[in-house]
């Protein structure tokens, strides 16, 4: 009798068979939602030295697992979809600013494929692009799609929010062309309202969803802990490190916003690494499953 031919898969495949297996887990993952109520683990002290390390091991896990693939075909096509929408779309073009930083706020949950990578490399688990497609049907997906509508809805009230200072400052006529948008900006009372008031408020939204997903998505992955748990972890960990966690949210917006330059190019090294070190971060964050420094 003939053997079965074994074919290799490729990202479309790991995904409809992602898809397909998590097909059965729709009817209890709004009970995984609240969790079993298993205890978190104490937080743990955080320095400036524990953010240096998590970044070379979150280097480590991009170089063993070419995560930039990932983003080559999953994320960067639908960033060049959307930039393409707003070169021709005028009218969008005060929102361009407000999209590309809100584009963090979404960030925790657009990586957890890159934490479960993580999460298993460091198990000595196969960690391939198949296991981060796989998180479809890990049981946490149902807690993790809840907060990924959540900020979601955060992203969308900061967009809303953007255009609303823009309208109350340089708006509500949309500008006459980049060049000239670009000038009113830095060169009128208004422009300079509109860039003060619109940083201060994107501050808030950004500083608020750093404190509440800064571990949370990662914790979900490893514990059957439940959102409003994960969330208050992600919360203490916040209260307890504030300096610590400041300085990884600075590092993130910098990251980020070098990444952007040029053409969105180094999101493909950035983004990865530090989807990774965020990983890392909530293994150190937490006494018990603290990691060694090796």
């Amino acid at each position: 009798m003939a053997k079965p031919v074994k074919t290799i898969g490729n990202p479309l495949s790991w995904a409809f068979r992602g898809i397909a297996s998590s097909s059965d887990r729709i009817g209890e993952a709004v009970h995984d939602i609240g969790g079993e109520h298993i205890a978190v683990p104490e937080v743990a002290r955080l320095e400036i030295d524990d953010l240096k390390i998590v970044l070379r091991k979150g280097a480590e896990d991009f170089g063993a697992l070419r995560t930039d693939v990932i983003f080559l075909i999953i994320l960067y096509p639908l960033i060049g979809l959307v930039l393409s929408a707003f070169a021709f779309q005028r009218d969008m073009l005060p929102l361009l600013f407000p999209l590309m930083s809100g584009f963090a706020l979404l960030g925790p949950v657009a990586a957890v494929g890159l934490y479960e990578m993580s999460r298993r490399r460091e198990r000595g688990e196969p960690a391939g692009i198949g296991a981060a497609l796989g998180v479809i049907s890990s049981p946490a997906i149902g807690p993790i799609l809840a907060i990924g509508v959540g900020l979601v809805l955060v992203f969308i009230v900061w967009m809303l929010a953007a255009y609303l200072i823009f309208t109350l400052t340089l708006g509500p006529e949309p500008p006459v062309s980049v060049r000239a948008f670009i000038v009113d900006i830095f060169t009128t009372g208004a422009g300079w309202a509109m860039l003060i008031v619109g940083c201060g408020v994107g501050f808030v939204f950004a500083a608020a969803t750093l404190a509440m997903t800064i571990v949370s998505i990662p914790l979900l992955l490893d514990r059957h802990v439940g959102v409003a748990a994960a969330v208050q972890a992600s919360l203490e960990v916040t209260r307890k490190n504030p300096v610590t966690v400041a300085t990884w949210g600075l590092i993130v917006a910098v990251s980020l916003f070098l990444g952007t330059l040029p053409l969105f190019l180094g999101l493909v090294y950035a983004f990865p690494v530090l989807g990774h070190a965020t990983w890392h971060l909530y293994r150190r964050a937490f006494t018990p499953a603290r990691a060694p420094d090796t």
